[in-house]
């Protein structure tokens, strides 16, 4: 009786507070739920933060802020905007953390894009063209060719979009996964509005801009 409760210590909740950045009662309600197992416990924060995400991504995101992040001795630069709903949130230190984070992953990861349905139709066509010929040429029929450009294509969008990637620093979350975490600490909406990449050298630069989700109603 009461058990799993008793073996949760205060230590445990406080090593994964500061794993998750969740707050306290969440993680000794995970910890409680995952009967004391920490990994198991970060995989029920993670679900918990996509579920509010998802609950709030309809919410107006008016304010934010933007930060800037220079990396490689002044070789490479990034500028990213990150929208919340209130001023309050946007000045907290977890919400310049994850701006902070979400603009060194920039620098470091060179998306393309923010989202997936900000893939243009030219570039999702000529990919798909790709991956297609690709397929055929190695002799499979056409239906099992579909199937394998429809894996690579989600493959694509891991690799140009800013939300599918792995977070550098914690390669088993995406970036919309440590954005989702945020949102169920912080408890308003978040989303990326658009970001610009300079590398000394290259010829152009890096621009992607989203439009904010708009609301659905109440």
């Amino acid at each position: 009786m009461g058990t799993t409760t008793v073996n949760i210590s205060a230590a445990q909740v406080k090593d994964l507070r500061e794993k998750t950045g969740a707050p306290m009662m969440d993680c000794k309600q995970a910890l409680t739920e995952a009967k004391g197992d920490m990994e198991q416990a970060v995989v029920i924060l993670r679900k918990k933060g996509v579920s509010v995400a998802a609950k709030k991504a309809a919410r107006v995101t008016s304010e934010g802020s933007v930060a800037s992040y220079i990396h490689a001795g002044g070789k490479i630069g990034v500028l990213v905007e990150v929208n919340c709903e209130s001023d309050f949130v946007a000045r907290t230190d977890d919400f310049k953390e994850l701006v902070h984070d979400v603009a060194m992953h920039i620098a470091a990861s060179d998306p393309k894009y923010v989202r997936k349905e900000d893939v243009t139709a030219a570039d999702f066509a000529r990919e798909k063209e790709i991956f297609l010929a690709q397929a055929i040429a190695s002799g499979k029929p056409a239906n099992i060719a579909e199937k394998m450009v429809n894996g690579k294509m989600e493959k694509f969008y891991e690799e140009v979009c800013l939300l599918e990637q792995p977070f550098i620093k914690d390669q088993t979350i995406s970036i919309s996964q440590l954005i989702a975490a945020k949102i169920g600490k912080l408890g308003e909406n978040i989303a990326v509005r658009r970001f610009a990449r300079f590398k000394v050298g290259d010829v152009g630069e890096t621009v992607a801009v989203t439009k904010p989700t708009e609301p659905k109603g109440e």
